[in-house]
């Protein structure tokens, strides 16, 4: 038997009081007042509504030990990205790497893999597989349904994909970006239950109305915290926060404990924000995740206020997985996959042949995974379209990484590089190899350190080269949590001293093949119109 003392912040009854906990055989047994306790908060853990793991650039197990410091007891965690690469093998890889330690993971079955049939991914998932996964105890939900065309113009193996969670009775995730109106119903209808792609107040409303759950998404790539904070106030009952992607820089500093104290800065009652942090995940994807109630899993963390979200202990099961600023999990050896096929590629690869001096330029928008598109002359020099320094439009191109091939090449602007080029790995939702630079040269050198190591960052300038490798599926370091995050930092402030004004450059440049998220974006086939939903001539 252990006890807790504290005031205790109870989520369901709403209120606080002096009390004490008690926890027998991993449960909460009892919770009764008492005086003389400590001055700290006994609160329900914070839980992730939405979140890839993969983004961390860490397996389960090494993003578990960063999270579990700043509160987080669980995690809705869909494995699209793995599973792009590796496919059912790379879902399995993240729940058995997971099990390894005590933070919950909760995963869903990938719904769109690939997300497109413009690009190419390493695997497949098909009505078969996704019927399949969703038969598992472990997997928990089918994930975001990104292919709302095939929502809207009943397309039966997306109809079939949903309908094998719902006779399960498992929830559907949503991914409908700028979807209102008529379009939003009919999505919601097909039993979609929630949203974190709204970028609007306007467009988030319209889907609540159509009876769908909203996560407001505050990660390292979207941020639209801002956007959408006000409906915690109309709509307290159907709100969640969630990251969606946390990069390892980010992840060091805080997770979802950072949004109770902004939130309550901004006027919001504690016990809205704390159903929006732990409780409406917890009921609507029905989690094994305690909400301070006798009986549930002793599962809560201890804070020195809610105003400051200091995590001093976490408990899982009735452990104390955190204390003392010590994270006290099992060491966890991880295994290795990946789906890569490494080759040299040249200068000239990166050439963009073509007598067409208009060419449509990708817009990058600094902490935003939309772009906006920019029709410009650009020189023509013996047949090839060259790129415009002077005005900050460079190369980007995608090579593939599955197969040999031809890279796609286009230009970009707003990643302000001077002399240099950085590539990743990392590039939603396929993986393939992207890059940016000034010239030709930088390009296949910065591509070639990426495909040495088989997946990984990198950065290149002058005689320099650095590179973090990505052994997991070339997306996923098995390295400690820490050593990531510093490493990753340290080719970003490479990056801006390249000249990049960004504030996250490898993150930017991770979302520009992501065709789904509109508006001009470029895949391994070519540049890519998101709004026409097809190719760009060059």
């Amino acid at each position: 038997m252990k006890s807790v003392k504290g005031i205790i912040i109870d989520p369901i009854q709403r209120k606080r009081f002096k009390g004490e906990l008690t926890i027998v055989n991993r449960k909460i047994s009892d919770i009764k007042p008492a005086e003389n306790v400590p001055k700290q908060f006994i609160m329900p853990g914070m839980v992730d509504a939405h979140i890839h793991i993969e983004s961390s650039m860490l397996v389960p197990s090494e993003f578990a030990r960063l999270a579990v410091r700043h509160g987080t007891v669980a995690t809705v965690s869909d494995p699209h990205e793995i599973a792009n690469v590796c496919g059912k093998e790379g879902v399995e890889f993240m729940i058995e790497n997971g099990k390894k330690v005590p933070l919950k993971f909760y995963f869903g079955a990938p719904s769109c893999v690939p997300a497109t049939p413009f690009e190419t991914a390493g695997a497949e998932l098909n009505v078969d597989d996704v019927a399949e996964l969703m038969q598992r105890d472990e997997i928990h939900y089918l994930a975001e349904m990104m292919n709302w065309p095939g929502v809207l113009n009943d397309d039966p193996d997306v109809l079939a994909k949903i309908e094998s969670a719902r006779k399960l009775g498992k929830p559907v995730d949503g991914h409908a970006p700028g979807l209102k109106g008529e379009r939003a119903k009919k999505y919601a209808s097909a039993g979609i239950s929630t949203d974190h792609e709204s970028f609007s107040k306007e467009e988030a409303e319209d889907k609540l109305k159509q009876g769908m759950l909203i996560a407001i998404r505050e990660g390292s790539a979207a941020k639209n915290y801002n956007a959408l904070i006000s409906l915690l106030g109309d709509y307290p009952g159907k709100m969640m926060f969630c990251s969606d992607d946390k990069h390892p820089d980010d992840l060091i500093h805080g997770h979802i404990n950072e949004l109770v104290p902004r939130t309550l800065k901004l006027g919001y009652d504690l016990f809205d924000i704390l159903h929006a942090a732990s409780v409406l995940p917890v009921k609507h994807y029905k989690l094994n995740v305690g909400l301070l109630q006798p009986g549930d899993a002793a599962d809560f963390i201890v804070v020195d206020s809610p105003e400051s979200m200091n995590v001093k202990e976490t408990w899982i099961d009735g452990v104390p997985v955190f204390k003392d600023n010590v994270v006290q999990f099992p060491e966890v050896e991880s295994r290795r996959i990946n789906n890569f096929t490494s080759y040299k590629v040249e200068a000239d690869d990166f050439k963009l042949r073509s007598d067409r001096s208009a060419q449509q330029v990708i817009v990058a928008r600094d902490g935003e995974l939309i772009t906006e598109k920019e029709a410009v002359n650009l020189p023509v020099k013996n047949g090839e379209v060259l790129p415009d320094p002077e005005n900050d439009i460079l190369k980007v191109a995608v090579v593939n990484r599955y197969e040999k091939a031809e890279p796609a090449v286009g230009f970009i602007k707003n990643f302000g590089l001077k002399n240099g080029a950085i590539a990743s790995s990392v590039a939603h939702d396929s993986h393939n190899i992207i890059v940016v630079g000034t010239s030709d040269e930088f390009l296949s050198r910065a591509v070639n350190l990426v495909m040495e190591h088989q997946g990984g960052i990198s950065a290149v300038h002058g005689d320099q080269t650095d590179v973090l490798p990505l052994p997991i599926g070339g997306i996923m370091s098995d390295a400690p949590g820490e050593e990531v995050a510093r490493e990753y930092e340290r080719l970003s402030k490479i990056s801006r001293e390249m000249g990049s004004t960004l504030k996250a450059p490898f993150m930017l440049i991770s979302f520009m093949a992501l065709l789904v998220i509109p508006s001009l974006k470029i895949s391994d086939k070519g540049l890519f119109d998101g709004e026409k939903f097809e190719f760009v001539e060059q």
